[in-house]
């Protein structure tokens, strides 16, 4: 029988291998790196997740406070002149809050609904696209920026204007104003032919007289006050009455159909001459929305609930500051996995800043 000699060398011995001790230690140390490996790879990632995440929370901060902000700044003027006396002759103009112009801008804080203050409108609610409770909301109503000049003086009895183009955008059941630099007229269109356009006591809400004279409240009986606005015609190239139709916008927070929450916009549209509110998503998990006004004399910012009732139909209001809180989840299966936040920006209501 072979036998190995004890006396072997000592790189014969090296040849035999690892011991289990050897193996163990390079068995640890290789799990101790590709763990390390791992975690860096898991932090490179979550800081990734984030920071897209973080880019899309911008993202939509930046959406909401743009078209909020340009709702804002149009409410203090018309192409016209800021702040002329204005004569509604819409029916029941304050019993719905698209149609009446009243101080332009008025704010709701978390404890006040819209129904406390229309008598009818909405109250607060759970479902989707309905304002919650304990968030603040504002109603906005300004005239849209492409308004149209008329092109002959209106005729002292005839409730009809004519345009100084065809193109102008205007249909039927349309809420519009026209002004000059004496007053301007809150009215509905009744019907539309080319540049002719037509108003009368017919329709929803209809008008309740077709004298567009100044007077406060409107003058509504018989055919009310006659006021004929004039076009920039030859005889009269001064003229300068201009037509253009009216934005109506509240903004608020509500519950998404998605389990989440959103700010929500709404406004009137025109559905084949009949109005309504349409309400529209416009950013997703905005959380909350604080609102403060600042009024004219007052050095600070204050809430809705500490406005002076009187101030909300005057030209006060000069500022408003819009405090959104604005939520993105990094792990979607993980509720409390969340990217939380609050971004002010302020908006100056154009032509109100002495």
């Amino acid at each position: 029988m072979r036998m190995h000699s004890r006396n072997a060398s000592p790189a014969r011995r090296r040849s035999f291998g690892f011991t289990l001790v050897e193996l163990m230690v390079s068995l640890v140390l290789g799990l101790i790196v590709t763990g390390a490996a791992l975690a860096m790879f898991m932090t490179n990632q979550r800081v990734y997740t984030t920071t897209e995440s973080l880019g899309r929370v911008q993202e939509n901060v930046r959406t909401a406070y743009e078209l909020m902000a340009r709702d804002m700044r149009e409410v203090a003027g018309t192409p016209c002149e800021a702040d002329l006396p204005v004569v509604n002759i819409l029916n029941s103009p304050n019993s719905r809050w698209w149609s009446t112009l009243d101080g332009r801008v008025r704010g709701f804080d978390g404890a006040t609904a819209f129904s406390s203050v229309y008598t009818g409108d909405e109250a607060f609610g759970t479902a989707a696209g309905v304002r919650l409770a304990g968030t603040d909301a504002i109603e906005l109503r300004s005239m849209v920026s492409e308004a149209t000049a008329l092109a002959a003086n209106q005729a002292s009895t005839s409730p009809q204007f004519t345009l100084q183009t065809a193109a102008h955008g205007l249909t039927a059941g349309d809420l519009v104003m026209v002004c000059d630099f004496n007053h301007a007229a809150v009215f509905q269109i009744n019907s539309v032919a080319g540049d002719k356009i037509g108003y009368g006591t017919s329709g929803t809400p209809g008008n309740c007289t077709t004298g567009l004279g100044f007077s406060n409240p409107a003058n509504c009986t018989g055919g009310g006050l006659v006021y004929p606005f004039q076009g920039n015609t030859t005889i009269q190239p001064q003229g300068n009455a201009i037509m253009a139709r009216l934005r109506m916008a509240r903004w608020y927070i509500a519950n998404n159909s998605r389990g989440g929450r959103s700010l929500y916009q709404t406004i009137v549209v025109n559905n084949a001459g009949t109005l309504g509110p349409f309400k529209q998503e416009i950013a997703d998990g905005v959380q909350n929305m604080r609102l403060q006004y600042l009024v004219q004399g007052a050095t600070t910012y204050v809430d809705a609930g500490s406005v002076n009732a009187a101030d909300w139909n005057t030209a006060r209001i000069l500022a408003v500051r819009v405090i959104l809180t604005v939520r993105d989840r990094v792990n979607a299966t993980a509720q409390a996995d969340v990217v939380d936040r609050t971004l002010e920006h302020t908006v100056t209501l154009r032509n109100r800043v002495p």
